[in-house]
């Protein structure tokens, strides 16, 4: 009994309290990027959404469990997508773009938010303390917005059912629009497949990387405010 004790003292926790500490920064991503797509269809004309209760903050209305994973191991998933009727928008197709954009923009200022506070938290939480509770805070401010950053990045892939595809099928004709949406429903085998064989990880990981790097000015700037 002891010695699984000493086992049980020396296992190294540290994978899996970065993964819990993903949690809250995926919910409260993905939370928001969905009640952004039912908020701008609402605000065009569709009810659909609000009437399936998806009009909350309530962060199990909107999880998808497999998304949900991928989110805290990966840093890049889906979730539960909310339920849109676009022939209740004036301009269908239109409307289904700007509903389908919203999700990818609110997690782009999210991750602008959550940057700005990382740089303005830096000082006080990290060079002023030595508090690992305070560093467990602003590692997870970090992580909200690099996590929300890769979920806007991923959702606007042009693959079915994610964000980039309806946006890039309002530009198709008529009947070219019309063709693509009977094979919507296959979209999301090819996108597991493509998650399964890491044939897109690495291409987000860069251009993630790439977006975050030109956005950590903002944390540069909230970090001048307090110096």
């Amino acid at each position: 009994m002891a010695s699984f004790a000493n086992v049980f003292r020396n296992l190294d926790w540290s994978v899996l309290t970065d993964m819990l500490m993903a949690v809250i920064p995926a919910l409260l991503c993905i939370t928001l990027h969905e009640l952004s797509h039912g908020a701008v269809a609402y605000a065009l004309g569709d009810r659909t959404a609000k009437d399936a209760g998806r009009l909350t903050l309530n962060p199990i209305r909107h999880i998808d469990p497999w998304g949900l994973v991928m989110m805290v191991l990966f840093r890049f998933g889906w979730a539960k997508p909310v339920p849109v009727n676009m022939y209740n928008f004036k301009k269908p197709r239109q409307g289904m773009a700007l509903t389908a954009l919203a999700g990818p923009v609110s997690n782009l200022v999210i991750a602008a938010v959550f940057l700005f506070l990382y740089g303005l938290l830096y000082r006080p939480l990290y060079l002023e303390t030595d508090s690992a509770a305070a560093r467990a805070v602003l590692e997870t401010v970090w992580t909200t917005a690099y996590l929300s950053l890769s979920l806007a990045i991923f959702n606007l892939l042009p693959i079915s059912p994610l964000d980039g595809s309806k946006v890039l099928f309002s530009f198709l004709s008529d009947s070219a629009y019309a063709k693509l949406m009977r094979y919507e429903r296959y979209g999301m085998i090819v996108l597991m497949l493509l998650v399964a064989t890491g044939s897109v990880s690495g291409v987000l990981g860069s251009v993630t990387g790439w977006v975050y790097d030109k956005l950590f000015f903002l944390a540069e700037y909230g970090f001048k405010l307090v110096s």
